[in-house]
């Protein structure tokens, strides 16, 4: 039925949200700010610069948002070997690798989904990735899905989508993809 199939990487593929709250808190202490475990799921999708703009102006502080976000990524990069593959997503890849083609839309940075999808050893199965760099408008607005799906050259409406937040699945829908929503059949680990 479906011509490609489009994955977000966050949460997706990978269980990949606890180093990531881990390097929001090391991060945001530095600042004297906080982040809540369940806020930061609730934010899942979001780029990390958008992240830091929303909390800089809920606290009412000055801030460099473009560096701390820098500084939160590379806080990630430390805990990247405690990514995990989110197994029924990962099977999905590997029965469709090479017979359908395959893309990645993630509200993250080059270098780090790149960095996850090499933990994880499927970076090879993907015939296009579209990171937060690669469009003007992020993650619930539908780009990332669309330029996703003319990297690979199929139709949107052809296009199935794996995600595992509000604003990743109004992203897809909104780009005209069915969608697999996978918090219905997997959970991510917490830290606290």
């Amino acid at each position: 039925m479906y011509e490609a199939i489009i994955f977000d990487c966050d949460g997706t593929l990978a269980d990949s949200m606890p180093p990531h709250y881990l390097a929001w808190v090391e991060t945001l202490q530095r600042y004297q700010m906080q982040l809540d475990e369940q806020l930061f799921y609730d934010m899942g999708g979001w780029p990390s610069i958008i992240v830091i703009q929303y909390l800089l102006e809920r606290d009412g502080i000055e801030g460099d948002a473009e560096k701390m976000a820098e500084e939160k990524e590379a806080a990630f990069e430390k805990h990247i070997q405690a990514v995990e593959p989110i197994e029924p997503v990962i099977k999905v890849v590997r029965d469709h690798h090479n017979k359908i083609p395959l893309a990645v839309a993630t509200g993250g940075i080059p270098h780090v989904c790149h960095g996850i999808l090499d933990t994880l050893g499927i970076r090879n199965c993907f015939d296009a990735i579209v990171t937060a760099h690669d469009v003007d408008n992020a993650k619930p607005a539908p780009d990332i899905y669309l330029e996703a799906a003319r990297r690979i050259g199929v139709d949107p409406n052809r296009c199935q989508a794996y995600e595992d937040t509000d604003p990743g699945i109004e992203s897809a829908r909104a780009a005209g993809m069915d969608v697999v929503d996978v918090r219905g059949f997997f959970q991510p680990r917490r830290v606290s």
